[in-house]
């Protein structure tokens, strides 16, 4: 088990966290930049030393500042990951794990390095220099030398920042699958939901130096405590005013353009918040105001359209920003074009209220 409880204060930003990760599970600090995700880990490691605070791991206290204790991060049995990898150019990659293994006699460092190469389908470049390596290829040689230590703790910086968008989704599920290996507790942190989604066994969004919320994904996407983390989670947030509905819903009449849509979460009354996510919403014709059960029709123009693989993001405006997710086949018998006008449609059971 790793714990951190730390309290700190850098210039006019507050750090305050309590998080706890078990052995072989992966808990994602989200949020965005600068929301003291990477402090944490940095505290973890003995690399920032908070104003208050206790760290501990496998029953060892790493810091405690109300007894003065302070260990020094070369002794905190924690693979440090970092955003850029920070592996020597002037080393080989055999090298690069081999200078993480000082706990063993010299002489036996090059077979073991290259043991935990093989683990990562790396021996193949275990000559290789760094700067001939792709962003996958330096990922698996810095994961290598931060397990190479028998660490009691995983930290993960932004693993899959620096790699390209066609190697990051393929470098995930490499990841995923080490680090159900690894069977340490791992703290990783991230600015996108949709990878701490595949990578944490709970997220923890972050945000001013704060866990607003934390849970699996899935609950984090279904019941978001706040506009914030529906926002972050990749749901739309629009904002009006609620009241009781008719068939026990709740009415929401939206801020900038009057039309009411409709929830099933209730007991809200006033200014509220509401998120649906693109890929719950349908687009019909502008001409078109009904289709099967959908309770909420909404008029909008179409304002960009992406595509994003076999999927289109479509950019709306409807009084306030709206986004939906569509096929390419529903998008090129629609014409959706900038200017296009719609009705963006879909369930109240989709619809999820907060209270602003």
């Amino acid at each position: 088990m790793l714990e951190i409880e730390a309290r700190t204060r850098f210039g006019d930003f507050d750090l305050d966290v309590k998080l706890e990760v078990a052995a072989g599970r992966c808990l994602a600090l989200a949020g965005p930049s600068g929301a003291g995700k990477s402090t944490v880990l940095r505290i973890a490691a003995g690399l920032v030393r908070p104003d208050r605070g206790r760290v501990s791991c496998a029953g060892q206290t790493w810091l405690d500042t109300g007894l003065g204790q302070d260990l020094a991060p070369e002794r905190r049995r924690c693979g440090y990951v970092f955003q850029d990898y920070a592996l020597f150019p002037g080393m080989n990659a055999w090298r690069n794990v081999a200078y993480g293994l000082r706990d063993i006699p010299r002489r036996q460092r090059r077979a073991r390095a290259m043991e935990l190469l093989d683990r990562f389908g790396m021996t193949g470049l275990a000559e290789a220099s760094p700067v001939t390596l792709s962003g996958g290829e330096r990922q698996r040689v810095a994961l290598a030398r931060a397990l190479g230590g028998n660490p009691e703790a995983l930290l993960l910086d932004e693993p899959l920042s620096a790699l390209d968008a066609g190697t990051r989704a393929r470098a995930a599920r490499e990841l995923a699958g080490l680090l159900r290996e690894a069977e340490v507790p791992t703290l990783l942190v991230t600015h996108d939901f949709g990878e701490a989604a595949r990578l944490g066994d709970e997220v923890a969004v972050v945000d001013d130096g704060r866990v607003v919320q934390l849970g699996s994904a899935t609950e984090l996407a279904s019941k978001p405590c706040s506009s914030f983390v529906a926002d972050f989670t990749g749901a739309t947030v629009m904002t009006g005013e609620a009241r009781p509905g008719s068939q026990e819903l709740t009415s929401v009449r939206l801020d900038g353009c009057g039309t009411a849509i409709s929830s099933t979460d209730t007991g809200y009354r006033g200014r509220v918040a509401a998120s649906v996510y693109p890929w719950e919403i349908t687009l019909l014709p502008a001409t078109e105001r009904s289709r099967g059960s959908a309770q909420n029709h909404l008029a909008a123009e179409v304002v960009s359209v992406t595509s994003v693989g076999a999927r289109v993001r479509v950019g709306l405006e409807a009084g306030q920003p709206l986004s939906a997710e569509v096929t390419r086949v529903a998008a090129e018998d629609l014409d959706l074009g900038p200017g296009r006008r719609v009705i963006a449609t879909w369930k109240a059971s989709a619809t999820r209220i907060m209270e602003l």
